[in-house]
């Protein structure tokens, strides 16, 4: 593995920096948000900028990642380690793969368990339309989709607009909140749109 090409490449979806492991409820937070995606690697000894500045007590950063992942992340994580010298400076990886018992969820400092998702270099809160999305795709049930003048007239709106929001859903189709989620998850679990999240906002697309 080569470390310096992976720093060179700077953080994102499926990579993180940290120099040093302060807390559990955050970096259950970003293994969460990489169970819930792609899966994601943390290299832990290095700073945001991306310099080497090595990790030094090793044990005690294991022991607070295991402890994270055991009793911060629900359901629990392993994350695999290795360790790797660079400029003899010990970078310790971690490898969280991608979970198939997806929804995970992070205890937070508020003692509420909360779903995180990888956007970019954050780990971002979960939209009750995504935490849906990531239970249906998991649990291999089929989506019957019933093409009703609802589903017509949003996918219309798409075909000119390109996008559209929750709240602009409710108001094209003068529904509520909770019906519109669940034709927004089935319509995103049959492929028909797509789901976009950013740090602001989230909307939803044509395929």
């Amino acid at each position: 593995m080569n470390v310096k090409r992976l720093i060179f490449e700077g953080e994102g979806v499926t990579l993180d920096f940290k120099k040093t492991i302060t807390s559990c409820e955050k970096i259950a937070r970003t293994m969460v948000s990489f169970a819930n995606n792609k899966g994601g690697r943390l290299l832990i000894g290095v700073a945001d900028d991306g310099t080497i500045k090595g990790v030094k007590a090793e044990d005690e950063e294991r022991y607070m990642i295991t402890k994270a992942a055991h009793l911060f992340c629900k359901p629990a994580l392993e994350p695999v380690f290795e360790e790797i010298y660079v400029d003899d400076k010990l970078v310790l990886v971690v490898d969280t793969p991608e979970s198939i018992l997806k929804p995970h969820y992070a205890l937070a400092e508020d003692g509420k368990w909360w779903v995180y998702v990888r956007v970019k270099d954050k780990s971002i809160l979960a939209s009750k339309i995504v935490v849906d999305v990531l239970k249906r795709s998991a649990s291999n049930e089929g989506v019957l989709i019933e093409y009703s003048a609802k589903e017509k007239a949003l996918l219309e709106y798409l075909e000119k607009a390109a996008r559209i929001t929750i709240k602009e859903c409710c108001e094209l189709l003068n529904i509520g909140r909770k019906r519109a989620q669940r034709l927004l998850v089935d319509l995103i679990l049959s492929g028909i749109i797509r789901i976009n999240t950013t740090e602001k906002e989230e909307f939803y697309t044509a395929v």
